[in-house]
């Protein structure tokens, strides 16, 4: 079989059962069968399939998923993250759109200590969300803050899909995890911008309304309490990784494990907790692992067949310069993003792309910044976004799919914004993980 068949067969096979709606797990598993049987020949395929699947998902180097994962789930069932807000309520003064920017500041505090995109936007949108829509906050400003800042969450670490991301790719995980930490710091600083402007223009959005102003030791206790506390774990695991005191799995053991030790100083860790905590662990861990699974199993017969060097061979042979063919890739993962979720993204893309950027010689943590940008781009895009989907579920009746949709569009295209400054200059992704060497 000629190698555009087998790229047929394979890319085309996959991607139309996942738009038929199969779970993208047995998606490619169905895939990978015929693969296997029609590529690695019969039995002794098979036999090779199973092989490589069990070798798949017992990396060492997928180790800090479940813990990144954990670290959020704590947080998130403890009660923790409730004060962490009312830390940072209390220390913002008021401007225009308030809550909104509160939203957008807790949020990038509980992205430096949750690896889950979908805690940080159930947890915001659950205890924010209400409050907004109770002053007076149109659906629009009230929820599209706070989708954004989730979605930033992958780009801050932890982050579970940077770790993903990074052993599927071969991109070293450790300048994955701090190639994000500027973009996202970024993204966030442009998001509160947007908010007070757009409330100054229109303060019909967000009615400007009275709070109770602490002062002196009651505005900066909680603040200190709590906020520096678990923000200091940031420090720590990110510290450690930049220093080479600790592999990244390492320092996600020792954040998993600082984060339950304060849990537990705080008196808001019960055995009830840790339980739910642990079940949320091992409910999204499975999910990915198993994707993990076919992901990997894919690659190689994608690989074997000779599709992926022919395709490579094919985009090389075009002639383009190298960030022509950089800017094709991201508008294809922008375009995919509309329609599939992200790993099913990496799935797809990463067998033909990482060869290409291989052969160009082009630096791979401003290529894998870009990657997470354009996947957190695809958290957002409507109609199938996940976060969208997510803020949906937690929102209340008179919060529309519509109002959703308007909602999150002004942070799409900050997004956008921002994924062509790190294109332009890359240093905005390579300056801090070429400074820790």
């Amino acid at each position: 079989m000629s190698w555009q068949a087998a790229a047929w067969l394979l890319l085309g096979g996959s991607t139309a059962l996942m738009f038929l709606g199969l779970p993208v797990a047995f998606a490619f598993l169905a895939i990978n069968l015929l693969g296997a049987a029609i590529f690695l020949g019969g039995d002794a395929g098979m036999m090779q399939l199973a092989r490589n699947s069990v070798q798949s998902v017992t990396s060492f180097a997928l180790t800090p998923i479940p813990l990144f994962i954990l670290m959020g789930e704590v947080l998130f069932h403890t009660g923790l993250a409730v004060k962490v807000i009312d830390g940072v309520e209390r220390l913002i003064r008021d401007v225009p759109g308030r809550l909104a920017v509160i939203a957008v500041v807790a949020g990038t505090v509980f992205s430096a200590i949750s690896g889950s995109t979908i805690a940080t936007t159930a947890m915001l949108g659950s205890l924010m969300l209400p409050v907004m829509l109770a002053r007076g906050y149109h659906p629009t400003i009230a929820t599209g803050p706070i989708m954004a800042i989730g979605a930033v969450d992958m780009l801050i670490p932890p982050s579970a899909l940077t770790v993903l991301l990074g052993s599927l790719s071969g991109i070293s995980i450790s300048k994955l995890l701090v190639g994000g930490i500027v973009p996202g710091l970024i993204l966030s600083a442009i998001f509160i911008g947007y908010i007070v402007l757009r409330v100054r223009l229109e303060p019909g959005l967000a009615p400007k309304t009275a709070f109770e102003e602490h002062h002196g030791w009651r505005r900066i206790r909680p603040f200190l309490q709590y906020v520096v506390p678990l923000v200091s774990i940031f420090v720590v695991v990110v510290g450690a990784m930049i220093a080479g005191w600790a592999t990244p799995t390492e320092c996600a053991a020792l954040g998993a494990f600082a984060t339950m030790l304060l849990a537990l100083l705080y008196r808001s860790l019960t055995v009830a907790n840790l339980v739910r905590a642990l079940r949320g662990t091992a409910g999204i861990s499975g999910m990915i692992l198993f994707i993990i699974v076919g992901a990997t199993t894919f690659s190689q017969i994608l690989s074997f067949s000779g599709a992926s060097s022919g395709l490579a061979q094919l985009i090389t042979d075009l002639g383009l310069p190298p960030l022509a063919v950089i800017a094709g890739m991201m508008l294809l993962l922008i375009f995919l993003g509309v329609f599939v979720e992200q790993v099913s993204m990496m799935m797809i893309t990463l067998p033909i792309f990482m060869p290409v950027v291989q052969q160009m010689g082009v630096d791979l943590i401003w290529f894998g910044v870009m990657f997470l940008i354009c996947m957190q781009l695809g958290l957002l895009m409507p109609p199938h976004g996940l976060l969208l989907m997510t803020m949906k579920g937690v929102s209340p009746p008179q919060v529309t799919m519509m109002h959703i949709f308007r909602a999150v569009m002004p942070f799409l295209l900050i997004s956008i914004v921002v994924l062509a400054l790190v294109f332009l200059v890359p240093a905005v992704a390579t300056w801090l993980p070429n400074l820790v060497g």
